[in-house]
């Protein structure tokens, strides 16, 4: 009975002992230690004790007495610690803490793995099944040679993305925007997944329509068409009506999309991030930046409250502008969600498909719209800084009357006041062909490394802008394109909100290309930038400018003669002192007390050691015991005070971040 108990007692103590001791070893050591490291170097002193206690004492424990076991046995849990210290410490050198995963995250990491690799081997499969498996053997392949050939490969290369989801439909969608990189055939495919993507059967919708309403469709909709008018990667519309006969579009995200997107974009993000590490055109565009923006935007055209806020800010924004025919959406907040967005049903055609309408219109009005989309969206990324950045066919209503409607605004760009003024010095520089303008504007813009070479920057933009910019040039998007190579041949970062006005320019591009084949994106660019510059000179500009300076100016200027006549007095009595604030960051001082804090320790630990070495090599002096001196206890003592302090300092060191 008794040895049961001792059985049952001895396991919780062991591990009661453990814990403590690995509770000592972290406070000894100075810095947090994972729990699974300190608990594993409280066990290894646990053990250790034994054996050091076996060594150190006497072959016949029978021989010491009950102060001298206990002494030995402190002794022995000392040493036994510091070996446990000791091995944390070349553990640091090793594997330095945040090096390998915790249990629990290799275990989620385990589970992302395999939900990664099911995902590439259906990536594989689709590719395969669609005839693009020899473009992933990792070796050149010859391109199409025909117009034919080309055009097989378009329909396959367009189907496999309209299979791979959501993230490969919106690659290829901002791929359809490339005219000056992609041959004709694919351009028109790929332009097929911005509103003609694999539709879902209406038993789906209805299902996500009736647990958002609570109710059934009917009781919602008076009617509702169950084949979509649209189906794109995130959703599909529907066209119906409301209870007072107002015709809406019902926009329903495509069910289990989410989880999707987070799958996809967790691959794409690992992908650029060793882009990044891995290749110097990665670090000069900061692609795990963009691709985090990229992934950003996508999860916001998910949340569908979020477009109903950006329809609603983006209406505000087209009233107070010119009336230049573009119109939105007006959204019905009460019907909308997460999941569900209703909208006021636009009258119109989508550009994709509106060749008939624009040819009815004529080469006049086609230049019209042209031009009014432009100004558009100039004045969204000049004036407002709300604007939208993907303006791709499919998301351009041309109605019978030439007016024009924008529609999925799901992701939005948003500049600063800075940023736009930057945007508009370098639309007017390129306008007046003032290299060094341009060269200001766009290291105001992006992010610069330590050092650039300014002057071959100017040099080569001046180049640029005689080459795109001068009279009579008709390059078009080519002109984004050379800045883009500039900008990466220099270093420079382009941060995600410029980032995403050039993806605007670009796909804007395309679009306008459609209403017009001839129209010269930065031609008329560079002249709405100047005739803008130009209206900020005129006199009731100039006046509105002045009263908003002098009201942010005027109490700085009220307060000055009272400054003034505080200063002069403490000139008068003497009082006047310049206080000089040394590490007034925070983080310097920081710093500055840690490293002395190290010093400290090193020079207190290396004097301990020295006066141990000393009193180890006494002989004599007053005895404890017959057996024990006072100056080996002192001395041992200080090795202990040595040993923890420099193991101190050599974690600290050796341990990253």
């Amino acid at each position: 009975m008794e040895r049961a108990i001792s059985a049952v007692l001895f396991v919780p103590t062991m591990a009661l002992t453990a814990l403590l001791l690995a509770a000592v070893i972290r406070r000894l050591l100075g810095v947090r230690i994972g729990p699974v490291r300190a608990v594993l170097a409280g066990v290894l002193a646990l053990f250790a004790t034994i054996p050091i206690v076996a060594a150190l004492g006497p072959s016949d424990p029978a021989t010491m007495d009950a102060g001298e076991a206990f002494l030995l046995l402190m002794a022995a849990v000392v040493v036994s610690a510091l070996l446990a210290m000791a091995a944390l410490v070349v553990l640091e050198v090793l594997l330095p803490t945040g090096s390998l995963p915790s249990p629990l995250e290799l275990w989620r990491d385990a589970r992302r793995r395999v939900v990664r690799a099911r995902r590439y081997s259906t990536i594989v499969r689709i590719a395969l099944r669609h005839g693009l498996g020899r473009f992933l053997r990792g070796r050149p392949v010859p391109g199409p040679s025909s117009a034919a050939s080309r055009s097989r490969l378009a329909r396959s290369l367009r189907a496999a993305l309209d299979e791979g989801g959501v993230t490969f439909v919106k690659l290829g969608q901002l791929l359809s925007t490339r005219r000056e990189a992609l041959p004709t055939e694919f351009i028109e495919e790929l332009t097929a997944l911005q509103d003609r993507a694999t539709p879902v059967p209406w038993d789906e919708i209805a299902a996500v329509l009736a647990a958002e309403y609570g109710r059934p469709v009917e009781d919602v909709f008076t009617t509702i068409d169950h084949e979509p008018i649209a189906a794109a990667s995130v959703a599909q519309v529907h066209a119906a009506r409301l209870a007072d006969g107002t015709e809406v579009v019902v926009k329903v995200r495509r069910p289990g999309i989410d989880a999707v997107v987070e799958r996809d974009l967790d691959i794409l993000l690992r992908l650029a991030g060793t882009l990044e590490e891995r290749t110097s055109w990665g670090r000069s565009f900061g692609v795990r930046g963009l691709a985090t923006a990229f992934a950003e935007a996508l999860r916001e055209e998910l949340d569908f409250t979020v477009e109903r806020d950006n329809l609603q800010g983006m209406a505000a924004t087209l009233d107070t502008s010119p009336d230049r025919g573009v119109r939105v959406p007006t959204p019905f907040a009460a019907l909308s969600s997460e999941r569900v967005l209703v909208m006021r049903r636009l009258a119109g055609t989508p550009l994709s498909a509106a060749a008939p309408v624009l040819e009815r219109l004529g080469d006049q009005r086609r230049e019209e719209i042209a031009t009014s989309l432009m100004e558009t969206m100039l004045d969204q990324v000049l004036v407002h800084g709300l604007f939208h950045v993907d303006l791709h066919p499919g998301n351009v209503l041309i109605g019978d009357d030439g007016t024009v409607g924008m529609l999925d605004l799901g992701s939005v760009g948003r500049l600063d006041g800075a940023t736009r003024a930057a945007i508009g010095r370098l639309l007017a520089a390129v306008g007046r062909g003032d290299s060094i303008g341009v060269s200001d504007a766009l290291l105001d813009l992006v992010d610069r490394p330590d050092t650039v070479d300014e002057r071959e920057l100017q040099r080569t933009l001046g180049a640029l802008i005689v080459r795109y910019a001068g009279p009579g040039s008709t390059a078009g998007l080519a002109a984004v394109a050379g800045l883009l190579r500039t900008v990466a041949a220099h270093g420079l970062g382009v941060p995600a909100p410029v980032a995403a006005v050039f993806r605007a320019f670009a796909t804007l591009d395309g679009t306008l290309r459609l209403v017009q084949p001839h129209f010269d994106l930065v031609r008329h660019a560079r002249a709405a930038g100047g005739r803008r510059i130009a209206e900020a000179f005129t006199p009731e500009r100039l006046r509105g400018t002045f009263e908003d300076e002098l009201a942010a100016l005027l109490p700085v200027l009220r307060g000055l003669p009272r400054r003034f006549d505080r200063f002069a007095d403490m000139v008068e009595h003497g009082r006047l002192r310049i206080n000089v604030r040394l590490f007034g960051d925070d983080r310097d001082r920081v710093l500055v007390t840690g490293l002395l804090h190290q010093a400290l320790l090193t020079v207190i630990g290396a004097a301990a050691g020295v006066m141990s070495v000393l009193l180890l090599g006494t002989t004599g002096g007053p005895r404890i015991t017959t057996t024990l001196g006072l100056f080996p206890l002192l001395g041992y003592g200080l090795l202990v005070v040595a040993v923890v302090l420099v193991l101190r300092v050599l974690v600290v060191i050796f341990r990253r971040g």
